[in-house]
């Protein structure tokens, strides 16, 4: 299967036919067409540039770890408080643990 056949079947014009859709368009357009597709050309421009951006910001977004009170999954500063409240007592609660352990062990040594 050629190329030319590939389009016929998907509907595209074939080589006559896109001499006249540009017959058209140099009729249409006359002496604008050189404007026409500066134009075009700074639409795609700012087009990729915005999409550049908008990747750039997921990418800067995706890199920072979520935290379990981040304001991105809806925490708030009320639960970093009790986040840390609970980390301090369970750094308190390890470190008694291991004073007692020390005791322990050197009660029986």
């Amino acid at each position: 299967m050629t190329i030319s056949s590939t389009l016929a079947i998907l509907g595209l014009p074939g080589g006559s036919e896109w001499i006249v859709i540009a017959l058209i368009g140099l009729l249409v357009f006359g002496r604008r067409l050189p404007e026409v597709g500066r134009s075009l050309g700074r639409s795609i421009v700012e087009f990729k540039k915005g999409i550049k951006g908008v990747e750039d910001e997921i990418e800067a977004e995706s890199a920072e770890p979520l935290k379990p009170y981040d304001r991105r999954l809806g925490g708030d500063e009320e639960e970093l408080r009790r986040l840390q409240q609970q980390g301090e007592a369970a750094e308190e609660l390890k470190r008694v643990s291991q004073q007692q352990q020390q005791q322990q062990h050197q009660g029986n040594g």
